[in-house]
This record gives structure tokens, sequence and C-alpha cells, in this order.
């Protein structure tokens, strides 16, 4: 998925995206949510749908946290503390355990809720500070967006799909 390179564009991406993974989380069966057979997001694990959505509630909220830190005027420890972006795996399973006493409801509520505060945060910047200016490193806040809600939001309906089509589930 390439990166929107106007805000309008990454809002409809940002929507478009959670609208279609929202619609295919929908289909799952209430008793298949917690089923840990779908491949997970290290090299030979696997993990449930619940955790596929800890795992998006995760990043949706370290970038809001992100944000919060740079408001702030602190450091922000990217992408996060005790964590290097070679540890990308083991992130994932603290998404897992963190959010592991949420309902499915719960989770589907959280994710929402930060979506729908990162796409404020989208909509209030400009176009500058969204495309042009530095936000982390070289990158823009635009691409640190797009990298933590549509291109995960896609990467993750990928992942259900081809999960139910496997487990035989319409």
């Amino acid at each position: 998925m390439a990166v929107p390179g106007d805000k309008v564009a990454l809002i409809a991406a940002i929507e478009d995206s959670y609208a279609r993974l929202v619609a295919d989380l929908a289909t799952l069966p209430a008793d298949r949510t917690d089923d840990p057979t779908l491949e997970g997001h290290a090299k030979g694990t696997h993990m449930s749908a619940a955790d596929l959505v800890a795992y998006l509630v995760g990043w949706n909220e370290l970038l809001l946290s992100w944000c919060a830190g740079r408001d702030s005027g602190q450091e922000v420890a990217f992408p996060a503390e005790g964590y290097g972006w070679n540890d990308l795996g083991r992130l994932a399973g603290k998404f897992y355990a963190d959010y592991a006493g949420l309902t499915w409801q719960d989770r589907l509520a959280r994710l929402e809720r930060a979506e729908k505060a990162i796409l404020a945060r989208v909509v209030a910047a400009d176009a500058a500070t969204l495309f042009s200016a530095p936000w982390y490193k070289t990158y823009p806040f635009g691409r640190m967006v797009h990298w933590n809600t549509s291109a995960p939001y896609a990467n993750a309906r990928t992942r259900l799909r081809r999960w139910k089509k496997a487990q035989g589930l319409r």
C-alpha cells in the first residue's frame, strides 16, 4: 500500500482500511476470536483474532503516546521503552499480553477510540506537519500515521481473510 501523499488521501486511507477491517472482524464467530491459529507477528508463532486486534490497539495507542510525549516536550522512546525496531515480534507479544484481560468487544471499542483520536490529529495537522517536516528521524508525521493505521489495518484484514478461508469460515 503506497503512502498517501496528501491529507485527504491519508484520511481516506485510514477510514477505508479501518471500515473494511471492522466489517471483516464483525463476521468472526464469537467462539473463534480466541482461537490461536492465525499466523503470528513473529516468525513461527501463532495468535488469535483477539491478539490481532490487541496488536492494532497497541500500535494505535503507541502512536498516540508518541504524540502526547512530543506535545509535552518529553523525549519519546521509539518504538517503545525497552524495545528497538529489531524487537517488533517481542513488542507484538507485549501488546497481546497488555490487552489479554479485555473482552473482544472491549478490544474493538478501544481500537475504535484510538482510530478516532488519530484521525482527529490528522485532521488538525497542517500539510507541512503531515508530509514535509521530519517527525521521527527523517519521517514526517503522515508517514508514521500511515505505518501505524491504514497499512496494518490492511495487513490485518489480509491475515483474517486468509485465516477464515483456511478455517472454512465465511
